[in-house]
């Protein structure tokens, strides 16, 4: 069996498209996510949440940076982290419809991130085992400053569990909004399939049973109920979002519409 000089450098063989957009994916989620958490600044509940929001929404943006770049690189655009960012329309983008959903109050923010961390902590995790060194540097910083973000909302949901009836409440409200929003994490389609089957990236979908006992384990351990759903949402990935990310889009690119070119 004969190897091309990409494979015993430790670089997977792929097409180039395909990873492009699975990088785009990923780096959306990022960078989305990013944008919704900094608008707890100056509005969380105490001053330590204002720095603990703002320095996660900052590691995201660093990862969103990262991803949007390779994708960039790797689609023959030669599209920049900011063209990415800041010049496509949101029907361009490809992130989870989780990533957007409004903040609601901290408990759904709380919810959000604790679904969210522990979904990339995994993903992140086998993505530093891919045989691209680019990629699995990536992911073994990523895995690092994710497992932060984890610990904070593993903390935040015992609190909030295990506070007053009114705060346990709220939680478990929290839950129950971005529950149906959780599946999406996980999908694979042709693209992922192909990528998975060629051993170049992770697929998410084996990832979830053990998501599932991490998260059930935090939730369950704060006296809250893993909820039970009828309906799961999907679209984000085809870029169909929910009418609250138009404003937020709107929001992140408001500078560079009104000051094209600009540097500061």
């Amino acid at each position: 069996m004969t190897t091309t000089s990409d494979e015993r450098a430790g670089r997977a063989v792929h097409a180039p498209a395909d990873l492009a957009t699975y990088l785009l994916r990923l780096g959306d989620d990022a960078l989305v996510l990013g944008q919704r958490l900094c608008q707890w600044i100056t509005r969380a509940p105490m001053i330590e949440e204002d720095l603990a929001l703002s320095n996660i929404a900052l590691d995201l943006i660093g990862h969103a940076r990262a991803l949007l770049t390779l994708a960039g690189r790797l689609d023959g655009t030669g599209r920049t982290e900011d063209d990415l960012a800041f010049t496509r329309h949101g029907r361009d983008f490809t992130n989870t419809l989780l990533t957007e959903l409004p903040n609601g109050d901290f408990a759904v923010t709380v919810a959000r991130q604790l679904v969210y961390t522990h979904y990339a902590s995994l993903h992140y995790e086998a993505l530093a085992g891919c045989p691209d060194r680019e990629l699995a540097a990536f992911g073994a910083r990523a895995v690092k400053e994710v497992a932060f973000h984890r610990l904070h909302a593993d903390r935040w949901v015992r609190q909030l569990g295990g506070g007053t009836a009114e705060s346990a409440r709220r939680m478990q409200q929290g839950l129950e909004r971005v529950w149906p929003y959780t599946a999406e994490l996980f999908d694979e389609d042709d693209l992922v399939r192909r990528l998975a089957a060629a051993g170049t990236v992770p697929s998410p979908a084996p990832l979830r049973p053990v998501w599932e006992q991490r998260v059930t384990d935090v939730v369950t351990g704060a006296g809250l109920t893993v909820p039970v759903t009828s309906w799961q949402a999907r679209g984000g990935r085809s870029g169909l979002h929910t009418e609250e990310f138009t404003d937020l889009i709107g929001e992140l690119q408001s500078v560079h519409r009104q000051f094209p070119g600009g540097s500061w």
